[in-house]
C-alpha cells in the first residue's frame, strides 16, 4: 500500500564528472501509450518463454537455452479459444521472446484468493522432463500490461528493494518441487481523467509468489481447493502425478506513477564497482594521453629545433659540427630514418581494408545504438527495440562501409576493386550470418527450445542484406574509388630498408599481448554486467555507465596502440599498418578469455547445446569487437603518422 521510490546511483555522476546527471542515469521514455482500466475490466495476462537463472546458493549457470511456454510436456494450461502468439519485433524473435496468450482471468480490483485453472496429469516422461529443467533453475515469465511479472529481492549490498524478472518454475531442497500455484500481487496507480472525473486505474508493478502445493484440487463441480504449501507436489519419475494448476489474485495500491513503474525493474548492481571501474579506467586514459601528448610534442619540437640547428652550422660553413650533428640526428631520431618506408603498401591490403570498412560501420553503428538508448528511446517497455535498431543501423549504415572499405584499398594501390566491392559487404556478414545459422541449428534440435529463430525471420534478415545493406555498400564503394587517393607527406622508396632485429617487448606476439590489455581493463567491468545481462535474462539499462565506457575505450585503443607504434618506429620497422589493427583488436582475445574464465569457473552448463552456444557466441562478440577495436587503432595511428612525418624536413 505504500509508496515506492527508487533513484539511481548512476545520478552522482554530477559529482564526479563534468557532465550532465541525465547522461548517466539514462532518463527513461516510454516507449508505449498508458493503458487505463475502469475497475472489473478485464487486464491480459501473457506468457513468454522459460528462461534460466543462476543458481542462488553458487551463482552459477546450469544452461543457456529457453523454453517454450506451451511445450506439451510442461502441460501448462492452454487458453480456452487456442493459443495466439504475439506479434514482435525482429530484435524480440532474434532474443528469444516467443509472447502469447494465457487461461488467467483477471480484473481490475476484483481479488481471487483462490481460482483454478485446469488439472494435468504427468506421465514419468514428463516428470523427468520437468524435473530436469527444475534443477537448472529456470523461470516463468508473465507480462501483465507490458510489465515482467518477478519476485521482489533485496540488494545486500545497498539495502534497495527491486523486481527481479521472472519467478521460479519449481524448488530444489531435499526433493524437486513444482511450483503448481501463483500467488499475483499487483500494483496499480489512481488517474483521473480531465473534464469528466472519471478514476481509471494503471497497472505499475506486478509481484509473484509461487508455491508448490500438492493437495490442490479442481472438483468436478468446479469447486477447487488450492491446498497448503506445506504439502509439497513432487513429480514423481515412476508412476503419473496428477496436477491442479491454481492461482490468485490480489491489488495493491501504490503511488508509483505510470512513467517511473519501471524503476523497480531496472537496479544498479554493485554501483561502487562501476565508479571504481570508471575511476580506474580514466586515469589509464589520462596516463597514455598525457604520454602521447608529450611524445607528439617531443618529436616536433626537437625536430624543428635539431633541423635549426643544422641551417646554422651550413651557413657558418663549420663541416666537422655539422656532420657531428647530423649524425645525432639520426642515432636520437629513430623514426626518421624509415620515411621512405613508412608508408609502403601493406601486406594483404584487400583484407585489411575490408576489415576497416566493417569496423568503421561498426563504430558508428555503436556509437549511435549507445546514443539512443542513452536517451530512453530503446527502454525496456520496447521488446526487441535495441536488437531491432542494431541490424537496421548496421545495414544502414553500409553506405560508409563501402565507402572507408574502398578508399582505403585505393590508397593501399589494391587493382583488385571488384573483389573489394564484393567482398566488403560479405564476408563480415556471411562470417556472422554463418556462425549464427549454425548455432540455431542446435537450438533447432534442442527439445522445447523457444531460442531458435523461425526459417521466416531468417529469410527476413537475408532480405534486409540483400535489399539495404548490398546496394549501400556497393554505392559507397563507387564513391568511394571515384575519390582520389589519401596522398602520403613523404615520398616512398623503391627498394625496402632492411628491419633490424627487434627487441622483445616490440615482437609482434608480446607487443600485442601487453598493449591489448590496456583496452581490456576500461570494458572489464562492465562487460561482466553485460554478459550477465545476456545469459542470465537480466534487464541491463546502465547505458550511462557503457556510454563513457565506451568513449574510454576508444580513446585507450587509440592511446596505447599510437604509443606501440611510435616504439616501434624508433627501432625502425615500419611494418605498422597491420601491427597496429592486431595491437588494438588483441583486447577481443583477453573478451574471449575473460568469457571463457567465467565458463569453467562460474557456469555448469549441461548438455551439448548450451555449451556450444556460449562457446560460439562469446567467439561471435570477441570477433566483431576485434573488428571494431582493430578499427579504432588503426585510424588513430594512421593519422599520428601522418601528423608526425608531415611535419619533418625531407630533402
Amino acid at each position: 500500500m505504500g509508496s515506492y521510490s527508487c533513484r539511481s546511483p548512476v545520478a552522482l555522476i554530477s559529482t564526479l564528472l563534468l557532465v550532465a546527471p541525465n547522461i548517466v542515469s539514462a532518463f527513461y521514455l516510454p516507449g508505449v501509450a498508458p493503458t487505463s482500466y475502469r475497475l472489473n475490466s478485464r487486464v491480459p495476462l501473457n506468457v513468454n518463454h522459460l528462461t534460466p537463472s543462476s543458481n542462488p546458493e553458487d551463482e552459477s549457470l546450469r544452461s543457456v537455452v529457453a523454453l517454450d511456454y506451451y511445450h506439451p510436456a510442461f502441460h501448462f494450461c492452454q487458453p480456452k479459444n487456442g493459443t495466439k502468439y504475439i506479434s514482435e519485433s525482429l530484435g524480440s524473435i532474434l532474443f528469444g521472446d516467443r509472447i502469447s496468450n494465457s487461461p488467467y482471468e483477471l480484473y481490475m480490483g476484483r481479488e481471487e484468493p483462490c481460482k483454478a485453472l485446469c488439472s494435468e496429469k504427468f506421465d514419468a516422461q514428463d516428470a523427468s522432463f520437468v524435473n530436469v529443467w527444475i534443477w537448472q533453475n529456470y523461470n516463468l515469465n508473465f507480462l501483465i500490461d507490458g510489465l515482467p511479472a518477478g519476485q521482489l529481492n533485496r540488494d545486500d549490498a545497498t539495502g534497495v528493494e527491486f523486481y527481479s524478472s521472472g519467478f521460479a518454475l519449481g524448488s530444489v531442497e531435499k526433493e524437486v518441487k513444482l511450483h503448481n500455484h501463483y500467488a499475483m500481487v499487483i500494483d496499480y496507480h489512481e488517474v483521473t481523467t480531465p473534464g469528466r472525473g472519471d478514476t481509471l486505474y494503471r497497472v505499475v508493478g506486478v509481484e509473484v509468489i509461487p508455491s508448490s502445493r500438492g493437495n490442490a484440487r479442481i472438483h468436478d463441480d468446479g469447486s477447487v481447493e488450492c491446498g497448503n504449501p506445506s504439502i509439497p507436489l513432487i513429480l514423481s519419475e515412476e508412476e503419473d502425478t496428477p496436477v491442479a494448476w491454481t492461482y490468485a489474485v490480489y491489488w495493491r495500491e501504490s503511488s508509483t506513477a505510470w512513467a517511473t513503474r519501471w524503476d523497480k525493474y531496472l537496479h544498479v548492481f554493485n554501483p561502487k564497482i562501476h565508479w571504481f571501474s570508471l575511476f580506474s579506467s580514466s586515469l589509464i586514459v589520462v596516463l597514455l594521453v598525457g604520454m602521447v601528448a608529450v611524445t607528439l610534442l617531443r618529436a616536433l619540437r626537437k625536430d624543428i629545433a635539431r633541423y635549426n640547428q643544422v641551417d646554422q652550422y651550413n651557413l657558418d660553413d663549420l663541416n666537422g659540427t655539422s656532420t657531428a650533428l647530423e649524425d645525432g640526428v639520426q642515432e636520437d631520431s629513430g623514426w626518421k630514418l624509415v620515411h621512405g618506408d613508412v608508408f609502403r603498401a601493406p601486406k594483404y591490403p584487400l583484407l585489411l581494408s575490408i576489415f576497416l570498412g566493417s569496423g568503421t560501420q561498426l563504430f558508428v553503428m555503436t556509437g549511435i545504438t549507445i546514443a539512443f538508448a542513452l536517451l530512453g528511446f530503446l527502454s525496456p517497455s520496447n521488446r526487441g527495440a535495441l536488437g531491432t535498431v542494431t541490424i537496421l543501423l548496421y545495414a544502414l549504415l553500409a553506405f560508409i562501409g563501402g565507402y572507408v572499405s574502398s578508399r582505403c584499398y585505393k590508397t593501399f594501390g589494391g587493382e583488385a576493386w571488384k573483389r573489394n566491392i564484393i567482398f566488403t559487404p560479405t564476408l563480415i556478414p556471411g562470417i556472422v550470418f554463418g556462425t549464427f545459422f549454425f548455432l540455431n541449428l542446435f537450438l533447432w534440435a534442442q527439445p522445447g527450445s523457444s531460442g531458435a529463430v523461425p526459417f521466416f525471420w531468417m529469410l527476413l534478415i537475408v532480405g534486409i542484406w540483400f535489399v539495404i545493406s548490398l546496394p549501400l555498400s556497393f554505392a559507397g564503394s563507387w564513391v568511394g574509388f571515384k575519390q582520389a587517393p589519401i596522398s602520403p607527406p613523404v615520398r616512398t622508396n623503391q627498394i625496402p630498408r632492411q628491419i633490424p632485429l627487434a627487441p622483445g617487448y616490440l615482437r609482434p606476439v608480446p607487443s600485442m599481448l601487453l598493449w591489448g590489455t590496456l583496452p581490456f581493463s576500461a570494458i572489464s567491468i562492465e562487460l561482466f554486467f553485460i554478459l550477465d545481462s545476456i545469459w542470465v535474462s537480466k534487464i541491463y539499462y546502465m547505458f550511462g555507465f557503457l556510454f563513457l565506457c565506451y568513449g574510454l575505450t576508444v580513446i585507450t585503443c587509440a592511446a596505447s596502440t599510437i604509443l606501440m607504434i611510435y616504439f616501434l618506429l624508433c627501432a625502425e620497422n615500419y611494418h605498422w599498418r597491420w601491427r597496429a589493427f592486431l595491437t588494438a583488436g588483441t583486447c577481443a582475445g583477453y573478451i574471449f578469455l575473460f568469457a571463457m574464465f567465467n565458463w569453467l569457473s562460474k557456469m555448469s552448463l549441461g548438455g551439448l547445446t548450451s555449451n556450444v552456444l556460449y562457446i560460439g557466441y562469446s567467439a561471435l562478440i570477441s570477433f566483431l569487437f576485434f573488428i571494431l577495436t582493430g578499427t579504432i587503432g588503426f585510424f588513430a595511428t594512421w593519422a599520428f603518422v601522418q601528423k608526425i612525418y608531415g611535419s619533418i624536413k625531407i630533402d
